[in-house]
């Protein structure tokens, strides 16, 4: 009988025990389950508090359009004689057209600049606003064409007659799109778009600036946008992005739009070795340099060499002005818009002599918009001349024949 009853408890202990395994197996298991329930559900949330944010910040963004717009059109009385400005203003040296498209020369050009259209014309019609009258529609490029040019072919993204031959098809696709080049270094061509946009969007009658500038450093461009939020303007602004992420947080938290463009710009940074020509010093304490109206004489020939990096030495037997062609006032001393139509050289390599001579023969030319009397975007800036190096007594003026005709520009004191 007592060995039966162990038996019992035996049996009895041998199952507990079982049934306790099984439980704190299970129990594990579903601690598990739960943990990564938790994570998954905290996953969910984080997503759906960015949706809930996205969102937000594209109403706000709606709604500032929407008051800007509706502003616009309650006080403007323009609208009825002037077309409504819709500008699209990039930074070329920071959105860089695919390879598709640049490989294609002249073809590739038209073709981005109707993909670029295209992408704006759907967004706008997108919009819950009502565009009365014929739009007028302008594409501005701002690049450093030297540097780009020398990115473009060591990356092998195309050469630089391809490079040329786009540009000429994307400016022949419509009289209103053009591609700057604006000078030596990045903050040249950050100035060009800042003052355009700023200048532009204080216009009643632009009802958008599609402002394309990948990567947007908030230092740079950060004032401007203060400047326009304290201006209300900030409701005309829409952001063209070709990959997440690519404007600085502090210019994203303004809440403006955005549109996505897709296989139109290279996503990806590629190297850039941006050079400037720079001049060839002189050796002042040479006896043998001599100069004939800022140019080096032949006796100084040894110390002068062609450079290597694709520009041209200067005839040094011929003054500056009559090079063939001469150089491009503009280009050296402020930046040249023109680009590759320019009928004056910007291949010259320059020394510093020659430079300050350049700057000096500029002075003489008057500035054609004091000479309209209008006031002058370069103002101090400028290279030409804003008063004749003659003043009130230049003999010319008096028989009015000085090419200074402008209102101001012979004060009595110069």
């Amino acid at each position: 009988m007592g060995d039966a009853n162990k038996q019992v408890w035996d049996d009895t202990l041998t199952r507990l025990l079982d049934l306790s395994t099984v439980t704190v197996k299970k129990n594990a298991e579903l601690e598990s389950r739960v943990t990564e329930l938790e994570i998954e559900l905290s996953a969910w949330k984080l997503a759906h508090a960015n949706i809930l944010e996205t969102a937000e910040r594209e109403k706000r963004a709606h709604n500032v359009q929407l008051s800007t717009f509706n502003r616009q059109i309650s006080t403007l009385e323009c609208f009825k004689n002037q077309s409504p400005l819709i500008l699209c203003v990039i930074n070329g040296d920071e959105n860089v057209f695919s390879r598709s498209l640049m490989v294609q020369g002249q073809q590739g050009g038209r073709q981005a600049a109707q993909a670029l259209t295209k992408a704006i014309a759907e967004y706008l019609t997108s919009e819950e606003i009502q565009v009365f009258g014929r739009l007028s529609f302008w594409i501005t490029i701002y690049y450093n064409k030297r540097n780009l040019v020398e990115s473009l072919v060591e990356n092998s993204i195309c050469t630089s007659e391809q490079f040329e031959a786009f540009i000429s098809g994307f400016s022949q696709t419509s009289p209103r799109f053009s591609m700057v080049d604006a000078g030596f270094g990045k903050g040249a061509v950050v100035a060009k778009v800042i003052e355009h946009v700023q200048t532009h969007a204080h216009y009643p009658q632009t009802l958008r600036v599609f402002l394309g500038a990948s990567g947007m450093d908030g230092t740079e461009y950060l004032p401007a946008f203060n400047t326009m939020e304290q201006d209300q303007l900030l409701g005309k602004f829409v952001f063209i992005r070709n990959h997440q992420n690519e404007i600085a947080p502090e210019i994203r938290h303004f809440g403006v739009s955005s549109l996505e463009t897709t296989d139109l710009f290279i996503k990806e940074k590629f190297n850039a070795s941006p050079r400037r020509p720079q001049p060839h010093p002189l050796n002042m304490s040479s006896s043998t340099v001599k100069s004939h109206g800022g140019l080096i004489s032949p006796q100084s020939e040894s110390q002068y060499s062609p450079t290597n990096n694709g520009f041209k030495p200067i005839d040094i037997t011929k003054p500056l002005h009559k090079q063939t062609p001469p150089p491009c006032n503009e280009y050296y001393l402020m930046s040249c818009s023109k680009g590759s139509a320019c009928k004056y050289s910007h291949d010259w390599c320059l020394n510093n002599e020659q430079l300050i001579t350049l700057a000096k023969n500029a002075k003489k030319a008057p500035c054609n918009f004091y000479k309209n009397g209008m006031e002058c975007p370069n103002q101090a800036s400028c290279c030409w001349g804003h008063v004749c190096p003659n003043g009130s007594k230049c003999f010319h003026y008096t028989k009015g024949k000085c090419w200074f005709k402008g209102a101001n520009m012979h004060p009595e004191e110069t």
